[in-house]
């Protein structure tokens, strides 16, 4: 894979319904992607596959969005077990209980455990309907951001609007920001609320920014992903 047609920064989401359409999504990518993110709702449709088939045959990088939440010792032994895979980054839910059960669960392998801290989806009204504490969506973002590093998380998933504050925070030197919720200009919003352009996202502290409908539903993805790639650079 030719490095001046991709950049890792750049994770391009397969929100598409199984591994036949997310192999076909790829190749049509080609090498203008070297980073892929596999979500949930393709867990059924063979996305532990096609994580396998993109890492070991393909010699792409990623991104298990799992967001895996439960009591210590069931998330121990799920990241235990997807720690077999040859993945980058794995995501779990940012309370510091789970936190540290999956640090137990990956051991001495190379995954990234990523904490999710407030879902770039919601905002204040949803947090109020969800019974979470008062105060703003920014702060609680932030809090649980430190809390999640603190427990050992080896980075964190938060909107671009917070991941200025969070770099700032001493907890996260050295740590990893991934941001979803990334739109390049003239995108539309979909069910995102709390969004910036992938330029912005990586000027206030990203590491990594997640775009997945812009690109995958584009008429020439590989365009609209070089387009991407062009303003990062």
């Amino acid at each position: 894979m030719s490095p001046n047609l991709s950049d890792d920064r750049l994770i391009v989401a397969l929100d598409v319904a199984n591994i036949v359409q997310g192999m076909a999504l790829v190749d049509r990518l080609g090498d203008s992607v070297s980073f892929y993110k596999i979500g949930l709702g393709m867990l059924t449709g063979g996305g532990l596959a096609l994580a396998n088939e993109l890492t070991q045959e393909r010699g792409k990088r990623v991104f298990l969005d799992m967001k895996l939440f439960d009591i210590g010792a069931t998330v121990e032994a799920a990241v235990r077990g997807l720690a077999q895979f040859d993945l980058d980054f794995l995501t779990v839910h940012g309370d510091p209980q789970v936190v540290r059960a999956a640090c137990e669960g990956k051991r001495d392998k190379a995954l990234k455990i990523l904490a999710v801290t407030v879902l770039t989806s919601l905002d204040r009204a949803d947090l109020d309907a969800n019974l979470i504490k008062p105060g703003d969506i920014h702060d609680i973002t932030i809090e649980r951001a430190a809390r999640a590093l603190e427990a050992g998380a080896d980075g964190v998933i938060a909107s671009p609007q917070e991941a200025a504050m969070i770099r700032a925070l001493p907890q996260a030197k050295g740590r990893l920001i991934v941001t979803p919720g990334v739109r390049p200009m003239g995108a539309g919003l979909g069910d995102q609320k709390r969004t910036a352009t992938p330029m912005q996202a990586i000027r206030d502290g990203a590491d990594h920014i997640v775009i997945g409908r812009p690109i995958w539903q584009a008429a020439d993805p590989a365009a609209a992903a070089r387009a991407v790639i062009a303003e990062l650079r």
